[in-house]
């Protein structure tokens, strides 16, 4: 099989790894830049670069016939909060309430402690909590025009629940928030294995968006989790296992693809 992969980082760590395996079964893997040719097509792409040019490629490729994981259209879905929440709640998932605020400097009269996070997810975007007037005029002196959504502030556990999942493997890890100012602590991970009711939520979610690799980002709400974040195709680094479930998944979906046009 060829296999491709559209991504800017092609040294990423489970990319890599997943690329070593196939190689190592006598596949041929394809890094393919988003803004670069596609050259020979593959059997199958995995997305990860999520910028405009990765998604319109994937679409292209997509219209002749060549499957990509995860599809361009749920990717997209995945970067609008709005449409995320508003898709996630309809399916009853217990997703934070998630208001379309408009550009965060019109944001006026809110009720403290909130989140706010950019209404389009990609690298590097806004996620903030907020906890007065003070700390909302200094966000908006750097993001003034920024489209925004906000979700109430859930203290939890202090936690960040991560889960990923590969072809309904579910991987796992908490790590300590950033938004729950645990001093000197914030970022730190550590493994973990989620009760078998979020791992089936975790499951559910995928389901609900049609995705065959994403994140679920959890925390510990006052009855239930609440889910706070999906993320197609997240890093899933440091996880056992997560590689080989990749390259099997693609390999599946590249025999899938290929019976199809058969």
């Amino acid at each position: 099989m060829r296999v491709g992969l559209i991504t800017g980082d092609p040294g990423h760590p489970v990319l890599a790894a997943t690329a070593a395996l196939l190689a190592e079964q006598g596949h041929e893997v394809a890094v393919v830049a988003p803004d670069g040719p596609v050259g020979e097509l593959a059997d199958v792409y995995l997305l990860k670069t999520h910028n405009s040019q990765a998604l319109d490629l994937a679409g292209e490729l997509e219209r002749r016939g060549v499957p990509v994981v995860n599809s361009a259209a749920t990717t997209r879905l995945c970067q609008d909060r709005v449409r995320m929440a508003d898709l996630a709640r309809a399916a009853g998932l217990p997703f934070a309430e998630t208001v379309d605020a408009g550009p965060l400097g019109g944001l006026a009269d809110p009720a403290y402690p909130f989140v706010v996070k950019s209404r389009h997810s990609r690298r590097h975007d806004l996620v903030a909590r907020v906890d007065g007037p003070e700390r909302l005029r200094a966000l908006a002196e750097r993001w003034s025009e920024e489209p925004v959504v906000t979700q109430p502030f859930v203290p939890g556990t202090g936690w960040d629940q991560k889960l990923w999942v590969v072809d309904g493997q579910v991987f796992a890890a908490r790590r300590r928030s950033e938004l729950a100012t645990v001093s000197g602590e914030s970022g730190r991970a550590e493994d973990w294995e989620p009760p078998a009711a979020r791992a089936a939520l975790a499951l559910r979610v995928g389901e609900v968006f049609g995705l065959d690799v994403y994140g679920v980002d959890l925390l510990d709400g006052p009855a239930e989790p609440v889910i706070v974040d999906v993320n197609a195709f997240p890093g899933i680094r440091g996880r056992h296992g997560a590689p080989e479930a990749l390259a099997a998944l693609a390999l599946r979906v590249a025999a899938v693809g290929a019976g199809a046009g058969a």
